[in-house]
């Protein structure tokens, strides 16, 4: 007789896993664990899934993302989806945007930019700055599409020694790399105005990074949202999340909320389970999906992290933290955009501020004006609008206890810079969110909301290892783990996690690439995912 999936006794034969934590990167990890026939528990410690991509809803009708507003490069999602006998479209409704953002630079005069995935009329945005700079827009994304699927096959595997970086996959794809070359460096080899180069390098904020220090390999951030698109899911990011969960519990997960784990339980190096409101839940693996910093010396006895002592972890570099302000606002204003980006006039030294732990004296910051594309994320006639100022994490010197009053005022006054002088008036909701509050509110080790800096020495096998380096049935994903920081990366790296999960309990593994599976189209190639 054959049992159903979610039969108790089949459950109690099946080998188990227990994933730590509800974020995008815990969720992909258990959809795809389910789906291959484990039996899975996801122990989360808040009352809802979603983790920094979850959605924050307030008693008045507001819904804010609590992190990740942009929704990028949505095929390693759709392969997961499909992997797991669902689709993403029809589970997330997602509306491809047009333009994807609004570029502001510096001071009063600063010029505006729209940015379209239309080439001919970013070519003519981009002329504003430079005619010679447009001309080579279409250079730069074919140099960046080369350099991605060149990539691709060492972005989709783990790294656990440093004979992994003599892999063919790796030898073939470093004459893109350019390892001696930032960001910045890398687009001087196409663009002349240095605000042309922050158009296309102040992507590397999603990894909480400088583009005068970041790899020039990720030159590929900002190509993705040209080549693939900048999505809204209609409800926030989180409905993504939500999405995951319900696919996760459709295939047996059980996902237990409130569900701190107080630690990793090992015989000798192997993880046998967790420890969970006093009581020991059994597995035959673990994975962490807590952010690495907070959980590791927390959860993993120090004894067994040789690569990553507590010592390692503490003279770790870390990205950058974020000062958040999310308004429930009166009113709509038809003049912002969906995202608008408002950067600094001296934009480098804006950068060696944060880097150097000092309190930024003209701060960029990013606006998130949702109801622009999905009104449901606000009350009729109002607006959820959700503001980001990056700063120095906790190792910075600010004491945010006396600073976030006047941090606060000051960044409502650069609302003024987008034509909303009176905004204060206009707040019928408000909560803050200052590095502190990253890390105590949202166990985020240092308040670096982008987890470990993605510099050289902290990337491919010096991160920490998706088969966590020195036990057995450990493995790790999320921001903290290889391939990186971003939800796209994260996801990526959940499929890789997964696999080596599977492959050592002696199962098959996932799929890495779907034949046949159609990609999100771009406008003009077929139907739009929308609404």
């Amino acid at each position: 007789m054959t049992l159903p999936l979610t039969s108790p006794a089949l459950r109690r034969s099946r080998r188990h896993a227990i994933v730590i934590g509800a974020g995008p990167g815990g969720l992909a990890a258990a959809m795809l664990l389910a789906a291959r026939g484990l039996r899975v528990t996801v122990l989360e410690k808040d009352g809802v899934v979603g983790g920094r991509s979850r959605t924050l809803t307030t008693p008045e009708g507001y819904r804010f993302d609590l992190g990740p507003t942009f929704f990028l490069y949505p095929r390693i999602l759709e392969e997961i989806f499909a992997s797991c006998g669902a689709s993403l479209r029809d589970e997330v409704a997602l509306a491809r945007l047009d333009p994807q953002y609004r570029l502001i630079f510096g001071g009063a005069a600063g010029p505006v930019l729209d940015a379209t995935p239309d080439l001919a009329r970013m070519e003519a945005e981009i002329a504003k700055l430079d005619p010679a700079d447009a001309r080579n827009l279409r250079p730069f994304l074919a140099s960046n599409r080369a350099k991605l699927e060149a990539f691709r096959p060492v972005l989709e595997r783990g790294f656990s020694s440093a004979a992994d970086l003599f892999g063919w996959d790796m030898l073939k794809a470093l004459p893109h790399l350019r390892p001696h070359l930032s960001v910045d460096a890398e687009l001087r080899r196409f663009f002349r105005d240095p605000r042309t180069r922050l158009l296309f390098s102040f992507q590397t904020k999603y990894l909480g990074m400088s583009p005068f220090r970041c790899p020039s390999l990720f030159t590929i951030l900002s190509f993705l949202e040209y080549e693939h698109g900048v999505f809204h899911p209609l409800g926030g990011c989180g409905a993504v999340a939500t999405a995951m969960a319900r696919v996760a519990e459709r295939l047996g997960a059980e996902i237990r909320l409130n569900a701190p784990v107080e630690r990793i339980a090992f015989d000798g190096r192997r993880a046998v389970g967790a420890a969970v409101g006093g009581s020991f839940l059994p597995a035959d693996a673990v994975v962490m999906n807590a952010d690495f910093a907070h959980a590791a010396p927390q959860l993993i006895p120090d004894a067994l992290r040789r690569r990553w002592s507590d010592r390692r972890i503490a003279g770790a570099r870390y990205s950058c933290s974020t000062f958040m302000l999310y308004l429930g606002v009166e009113g709509r204003f038809p003049q912002l955009a969906h995202h608008t980006v408002l950067l600094a006039e001296d934009y480098r030294r804006n950068l060696r501020e944060i880097e150097t732990g000092l309190l930024p004296d003209e701060p960029s910051f990013y606006l998130h004006n949702p109801v622009a594309t999905d009104p449901s994320m606000a009350p009729e006639g109002h607006s959820s609008l959700y503001l980001l100022v990056p700063v120095a994490n906790l190792r910075g010197t600010t004491d945010w206890q006396a600073t976030a009053p006047a941090f606060r005022a000051e960044a409502l006054r650069r609302l003024a810079r987008l034509g909303l002088p009176d905004i204060e008036s206009r707040i019928r909701y408000e909560r803050m969110v200052t590095p502190v509050d990253w890390q105590e509110q949202f166990a985020v080790g240092y308040g670096a909301t982008f987890n470990l800096a993605h510099d050289l020495g902290q990337m491919l096998n010096f991160r920490p290892g998706n088969r966590f380096a020195g036990t057995e049935g450990l493995y790790l994903v999320g921001g903290g783990t290889h391939p990186g920081s971003g939800l796209p990366v994260i996801y990526e790296g959940a499929r890789i996690s997964s696999n080596l999960l599977l492959r050592d309990l002696g199962l098959e593994g996932v799929e890495t690439a779907l034949p046949g599976l159609e990609p999100v189209r771009q406008p003009g190639k077929g139907k739009e995912m929308v609404a």
